[in-house]
């Protein structure tokens, strides 16, 4: 209702027939409930105490630092890459652990080679001392045991080599959300660009409240024109 509309209904008080007013029809609850969650949802944007809901798809989030998408996978993109170098380095030194580990156990394997060497020239000229054939037995398990752990370290070796394969799809991944990244501002651009007017904003004139054949804008409230009613009621 506009202004003009309501200082007719003002003037033509006498002839007014209270009981022909009809009664606006009401909103279900659930509608209201509606409304005043999203009101208190844009109020605490406006207050800055935004907090993000899984049951709540409107209004979408300010565009705060946390909330900006290219923000967030920028983020992305840098963590995950600091990340990524992080592993290939602790990987790189776990091979070298196990490399360092089997280059010793070589050492501990010539060393027992020697030792059964010795001890097979031994028990060749003393067949009868028993001691010499318990050594070596007893070199040659340990030996057979050193074979094992290398066999084992090299195997982990292969892993951690397929385990550094795989991490280069880290940097295949970076590059798809660079790529998303890069086209998602050159739209942006490109809007801004669409969008943009020869005046500036500051300097345009403010939009009209209402407009004819508008139906959801009114310059007077509800409450306004049931206090006038209720008024005309008392006289």
């Amino acid at each position: 209702m506009t202004q003009e509309e309501l200082d007719a209904l003002m003037n033509s008080t006498e002839d007014l027939d209270l009981d022909s007013v009809e009664e606006t029809e009401t909103k279900p609850e659930t509608e209201y409930e509606d409304e005043e969650k999203n009101q208190q949802i844009v109020n605490d944007m406006i207050n800055g105490d935004y907090k993000a809901r899984a049951d709540m798809a409107w209004p979408p989030p300010p565009p705060s630092k946390e909330h900006k998408v290219v923000h967030q996978l920028d983020d992305v993109t840098r963590d995950s890459e600091i990340k990524a170098t992080e592993m290939m380095e602790k990987l790189e030194a776990i091979n070298d652990f196990f490399a360092n580990s089997e280059n010793e156990l070589c050492v501990i394997s010539d060393a027992l080679n020697k030792n059964i060497e010795i001890f097979e020239k031994l028990n060749a000229k003393f067949p009868n001392v028993a001691s010499f054939k318990e050594a070596i037995e007893t070199n040659n398990n340990a030996k057979n045991i050193i074979d094992e752990i290398t066999g084992c370290l090299q195997t982990g070796q292969d892993e951690v080599m397929m385990a550094m394969d795989a991490m280069q799809y880290q940097d295949i991944h970076r590059q798809k959300i660079e790529r998303v990244i890069n086209v998602m501002r050159a739209l942006s651009r490109y809007m801004s660009s669409l969008f943009e007017g020869k005046i500036d904003d500051e300097k345009r004139v403010g939009s009209a409240v209402h407009i004819e054949g508008d139906t959801t804008t009114d310059v007077v409230s509800n409450d306004d024109i049931e206090a006038l009613i209720a008024s005309l009621g008392k006289k």
